[in-house]
């Protein structure tokens, strides 16, 4: 009976490496955060060592990814990333969603639930482990991108309204 499982597990595995997910290429930037808020260099390479990956049209693959299941634990956390944020279609959300956007920048940041540690196991993306300094900048230049939109919309079109319950 154990026989038949782990040759059965085996079969399992290696026809799931026939199995390939799209891939996170298309780098459209049409409505990137940088076509509408100043993204000074420190900041933007930040944005590209810790976040980009999982937040944006363009992911760089490690060579892992090729590896099944492990491609489709990442394909996940790629499009899991991009449904909470995505800095490549950013300027395209309403207003107040923009600026909650920033705060939960800020908030995650502070709170260090970014870059996720799974991102960083291993040893795996060095350069994403942030010091408290490229943290500061970070929430800095979100809090910057917050009193800008402060000073040029008015005070209700900032505020996410309330869904109402059904």
């Amino acid at each position: 009976m154990k026989k038949k499982i782990l040759i059965t597990l085996i079969v399992v595995l290696v026809g799931i490496q026939f199995i390939r997910q799209e891939k996170n290429e298309s780098d459209d930037q049409t409505f990137a955060i940088s076509k509408k808020y100043l993204v000074p260099d420190n900041v933007n390479h930040i944005l590209q060592v810790a976040c980009n990956d999982c937040h944006s049209n363009k992911s760089t693959y490690p060579w892992y990814h090729n590896i099944q299941p492990v491609g489709f634990f990442l394909t996940h956390h790629i499009n899991d990333g991009k449904k909470h944020l995505n800095l490549s279609s950013f300027t395209q959300l309403p207003i107040a969603v923009q600026n909650h956007k920033l705060e939960e920048i800020v908030e995650t940041v502070e709170e260090k639930e970014m870059p996720m540690e799974s991102y960083t196991y291993f040893g795996l993306h060095p350069e994403a482990n942030l010091s408290q300094e490229q943290r500061e900048v970070l929430i800095s230049w979100a809090k910057a991108q917050m009193d800008s939109l402060k000073a040029h919309y008015p005070a209700d079109s900032l505020v996410m309204k309330k869904r109402k319950q059904s």
